[in-house]
């Protein structure tokens, strides 16, 4: 081997990415202590973004395209080592490989269940679990801040923050949205495009940004699943005395059709509760077959009270509330409330003027004058 091969496999003259995996964010291109030749290939791919980082310093990122390695093509590395225009002699520099496509699919959930304060339940605990997506938006930023000097870089190892992040921001909106957990079902959507832009902000520091965030579910406690369920079992039952006769005769008929599963014990129990259905079919009959007679009915039990409605108000990017209607007459008195006040209540279709809602408009007619001398 002449010296001059020597010499060109001692040189990298391309310089290229291809990723074969689904979860590498960052990956160093092994450069083993060869220089990059003066006018190498550099290919960055689309999905993909080119950091030079030159004696510990960040110098140029590279967007997707063909570059030529030359001196106008690396105008802050040329700043960096003092080159002229005329230099074309072997350098040494890391170049990191940034993956800007979107990593999809990722989950996050609630460790432990978060408390807020329902408007019908009261104090309740919820938990929640889904789904987001994460993109590199700044690699520059986003190399220097989270990867360091870490030659391959994958989701696993930032994916634990992101959730603790999205956890933290998604208790907060919950807890202060006012959304009875009933209506949560319905308001997945808005919930996870607003818990997306609260962490926006915190996600820009590290060069990162979150385009989807998805609540695939909000569950309460087993016990209280288990209460509304006998509540909704009462609603769909109705009458409960036809409910406990059908319920009878399901028996029967099914002890009936088992006559080898109990012996003599189902056949005695289905004629035990024949003779009971019986009996109270000729007590509602009357005596001598007389027409039967309407037993007396107790008095219906009083309606619950009815839930006071609440209303929360917006102040500039900020909500204030909940507020009963007491509360925001007497804001009305004092200057902190006014008919250009957007308010908004549950089951209200987005935020409205104070003087565009029926229940609000009348404190605005019955406003006292001001008073003499004023």
């Amino acid at each position: 081997m002449g010296i001059f091969d020597f010499l060109t496999g001692e040189f990298i003259d391309v310089i290229h990415w291809v990723d074969d995996t689904r979860d590498t964010m960052v990956w160093r291109f092994e450069r083993e202590d060869h220089e990059i030749k003066y006018g190498a290939k550099l290919t960055v791919r689309e999905g993909q973004a080119a950091v030079f980082v030159h004696e510990g310093q960040l110098a140029d990122v590279f967007t997707p395209g063909l570059y030529m390695l030359e001196t106008n093509n690396m105008p802050i590395l040329t700043t960096l080592q003092h080159w002229d225009h005329g230099f074309q002699s072997p350098f040494k520099s890391e170049i990191y490989f940034v993956n800007t496509t979107r990593f999809s699919n990722l989950k996050w959930g609630t460790k432990n269940p978060i408390i807020c304060r329902d408007p019908e339940f009261g104090p309740v605990r919820i938990r929640a679990y889904g789904t987001y997506t994460i993109k590199v938006s700044d690699p520059a930023r986003f190399l220097t801040e989270i990867v360091g000097t870490d030659g391959e870089f994958t989701m696993d190892e930032i994916s634990y923050q992101i959730r603790n992040i999205i956890v933290q921001e998604f208790s907060r909106v919950i807890a202060g949205s006012g959304i009875p957990v009933l209506d949560m079902a319905a308001n997945t959507a808005d919930l996870g495009k607003l818990v997306a832009a609260q962490i926006s902000g915190t996600l820009e520091q590290y060069g990162l940004s979150m385009p989807e965030l998805y609540i695939e579910n909000i569950s309460l406690p087993p016990a209280v699943e288990e209460a509304l369920d006998k509540r909704t079992s009462m609603g769909l039952a109705g009458d409960l005395g036809k409910f406990t006769q059908y319920s009878a005769a399901e028996a029967m008929t099914t002890a009936a059709r088992n006559p080898n599963g109990g012996g003599g014990m189902g056949a005695g129990l289905g004629m035990g509760m024949g003779m009971a259905m019986a009996g109270q079919m000729a007590a509602q009959s009357g005596p001598w077959g007389a027409a039967p007679q309407p037993a007396a009915m107790a008095p219906p039990p009083p309606p619950p009270p009815p839930v006071e409605k609440v209303w929360h108000l917006a102040d500039g990017a900020e909500t204030k509330g909940p507020y009963s209607r007491a509360d925001l007459g007497r804001m009305l008195l004092d200057g902190s409330l006014s008919r250009e006040t957007y308010v908004w209540a549950a089951g209200q279709d987005g935020w409205k003027k104070a003087e565009d809602i029926d229940e609000l408009a009348q404190l605005f007619t019955i406003l006292p004058p001001p008073p003499p001398g004023a």
